[in-house]
């Protein structure tokens, strides 16, 4: 059986270490490859597989159109506006799902079982979607998104707000902008972590760094003595949910995670 992550740029992706490393915990025979793949080009790669592909993995700037090219879509992929996983049953597309949202709520709970009432994401972007909803589905009734260009973080905005819990949504400047609640969630690439941002979210108990690499980043370099729960963390909670809608088995999340530290140690030298 096969299974492979799509996406372009898509070279410098962990998910085939993680996915193939499950594979030989349990003795699957499957295979898992990385593919680059353009918007353009996705519909006509669909079409062209036959039964012996049960799944992919979709990066950007794939995951929005995948909503349109599957049979069913789950509630989840909805409401993130986005599908990061396609199922397929005969080589057909039958289900268009997001393991992001369910990854994050899992990443967070492995490392903080406290309260959260009300969180903060650092981003607007198709991520800052997914997390922003995973504070939600934890509990939280206020999320504030902090973004360069706050017009630009109106869909995610849209996104979180449309949650069944009807959270409080606010959206404000990232220079300058006020961090709240238990969690704060940064969603943006490490050079656009400055010192004043640092300093806004030292009092916040909990650091969600979605960044896996470069790392440590700024701000999760300064959460010591804090929770920080980091972008590895996110990404193999969201495989192995994957690897089980693929497989029908659970993911070995152990040997998943081993398998993702090893690919970062050996691309760092």
């Amino acid at each position: 059986m096969r299974c492979a992550v799509l996406g372009d740029p898509v070279a410098h992706s962990l998910s085939p270490a993680l996915h193939r490393a499950g594979y030989a915990a349990l003795g699957l025979d499957w295979e898992y490859d990385a593919v680059r793949m353009s918007e353009d080009g996705l519909p006509d790669f669909l079409l062209g597989l036959d039964a012996t592909w049960r799944g992919l993995s979709l990066t950007m700037p794939l995951k929005r159109q995948a909503l349109t090219l599957a049979a069913g879509v789950t509630e989840r992929a909805r409401l993130a506006g986005g599908a990061n996983t396609l199922v397929l049953e005969g080589g057909v597309v039958a289900l268009a799902d997001n393991t992001d949202l369910p990854g994050a709520v899992a990443a967070v709970r492995e490392r903080y079982d406290g309260p959260v009432t009300a969180g903060t994401v650092l981003g607007g972007g198709a991520t800052a979607a997914s997390t922003g909803l995973a504070l939600v589905e934890l509990g939280a009734r206020r999320v504030r998104l902090l973004a360069r260009s706050p017009e630009r973080a109106a869909d995610a905005a849209a996104a979180i707000a449309a949650h069944p819990a009807a959270p409080e949504v606010e959206v404000g400047p990232l220079a300058g902008g006020v961090v709240e609640g238990e969690v704060v969630v940064c969603t943006i690439p490490a050079a656009a972590q400055d010192a004043s941002l640092v300093e806004r979210c030292a009092g916040v108990p909990v650091v969600f760094e979605v960044v896996y690499d470069p790392w440590p980043t700024p701000l999760a370099a300064s959460a010591t003595g804090r929770v920080l729960v980091g972008g590895l963390d996110l990404l193999v909670h969201q495989a192995v949910l994957q690897f089980e809608l693929f497989t029908g088995v659970p993911g070995p999340l152990a040997a998943m995670r081993a398998a993702g530290e090893r690919a970062l140690a050996a691309a760092h030298g």
